[in-house]
């Protein structure tokens, strides 16, 4: 099992990056990007559903509880969270090294044109300053990659766990 893990979590991790392909160079539609990130990670991780239902009917004779089920999930969403966030590492310091200026002057003209006032301009400068600087330690950089998608994988492994738990063994289909 440990073998369908990896590499449910393998997979899911390179489906993870996905989103990463469709991000354009000048950077001027981060919103759209968030849709195929979101979408590449809900893919990658339906292969949950796929482990935990092999698992089930093939090497536990048709029966996973949820804490299992749950474990198996999270394993690969593990993995496959580490690749994304390893691989944004890589994205970032040798392809985007000026992601986070562009995101911020991106932020403060989208509250421009929804008219915010002077104040709350210098408030989002300042605080966009200081996240930028953050956003230099590879460590914070990687904590802050793993909140975005850990939790897609925990959720999605909860789902998995309540939706594919069986206490018992389903009866064998008679042969007509």
């Amino acid at each position: 099992m440990k073998k369908n893990i990896i590499i449910c979590g393998l997979i899911g991790g390179f489906i993870s990056i996905i989103g990463f392909l469709f991000m354009p160079k000048d950077m001027k539609h981060f919103d759209y990007g968030m849709y195929y990130g979101y979408a590449s990670m809900l893919l990658a991780f339906s292969l949950i559903f796929v482990c935990v239902k092999n698992y089930r009917d093939k090497h536990n004779n048709g029966t996973v509880t949820f804490g299992k089920a749950f474990k198996i999930g999270l394993f690969i969403s593990l993995i496959a969270s580490t690749i994304y966030v390893v691989s944004w590492l890589i994205m970032y310091n040798f392809f985007f090294p000026d992601f986070m200026d562009q995101y911020s002057t991106y932020t403060i003209e989208k509250m421009k044109a929804a008219g915010a006032s002077k104040a709350e301009l210098d408030k989002q400068i300042s605080e966009m300053a200081d996240f930028i600087k953050l956003y230099q330690n590879p460590f914070f950089n990687a904590m802050i990659t793993y909140m975005e998608i850990l939790p897609v994988g925990l959720i999605v492994s909860l789902i998995a766990a309540a939706i594919l738990k069986r206490k018992t063994a389903p009866p064998e289909l008679e042969v007509i």
